[in-house]
């Protein structure tokens, strides 16, 4: 499948290698090709950028928003929050008509430090945001309940034993989120219902920061028990 994946952070980086990794076509969208491609290797911090990260992936394919977009047949969106309806407005409402939507973007505010705020929440949701700003793209919420790692390796702790969450209004279009979910390795995916849902998924995340700040890593996540 021909799979773009918008974002060239952790998240992005994570879905785009183990995409292409699973044989599936794949381009990862920037706002900028050249600029992101001419950074040096390695960050103020120490850490490797994108650029390095591409050095080491030359399969997998890289291109602004819109022509990512326009050449997929899978859209992910792998972007921060705060920028995330920018990111789709530069792919194009046309490009991503049709298409399956995977948003994995959460609502995080920084504007006051850490641990951040949501900007949205309660009564409404960036998933339903997305929805509605491109009506004609097939949103559908998952993975952003988790860490990048165990996105695409969910196996890497409890042996994979833990949930992942699915909101879209178009069933068919969670059926292929699904389908993508199992090849990375998840087993227990629970379908929450339409798109409103995914202000619940959204609303976890003060939780899930705070309790990676109590143990100390972000190497966990949630499993829902039935009887």
């Amino acid at each position: 499948m021909a799979i773009a994946v918008l974002g060239t952070g952790m998240v992005g980086q994570a879905i785009a290698g183990r995409l292409h990794g699973l044989g599936h076509e794949v381009v990862v969208g920037t706002r900028d090709v050249d600029a992101t491609m001419s950074r040096p290797p390695f960050d103020e911090g120490g850490s490797p950028t994108f650029a390095a990260w591409a050095a080491d992936h030359p399969g997998v394919q890289v291109a602004s928003f819109a022509d990512a977009a326009a050449t997929s047949d899978l859209v992910v969106n792998a972007t921060s929050g705060a920028v995330t309806l920018d990111a789709l407005a530069e792919a194009g409402a046309a490009n991503l008509a049709g298409k399956v939507l995977l948003d994995i973007s959460n609502p995080l505010d920084f504007s006051r430090g850490f641990p951040p705020t949501l900007f949205v929440k309660d009564s409404d949701s960036l998933g339903e945001q997305v929805q509605a700003a491109f009506p004609n793209a097939l949103v559908v919420k998952s993975l952003n309940t988790m860490t990048a790692a165990l996105m695409v390796e969910p196996r890497r702790v409890g042996g994979g034993e833990h949930s992942v969450f699915v909101s879209g209004n178009d069933l068919q279009a969670k059926a292929r989120v699904v389908g993508l979910l199992h090849e990375f390795g998840h087993t227990d995916v629970i379908d929450l219902g339409d798109i409103t849902t995914s202000r619940g998924p959204e609303m976890f995340l003060p939780l899930w920061l705070r309790t990676m700040q109590a143990l100390g890593t972000g190497m966990f996540n949630i499993k829902v028990v039935r009887p």
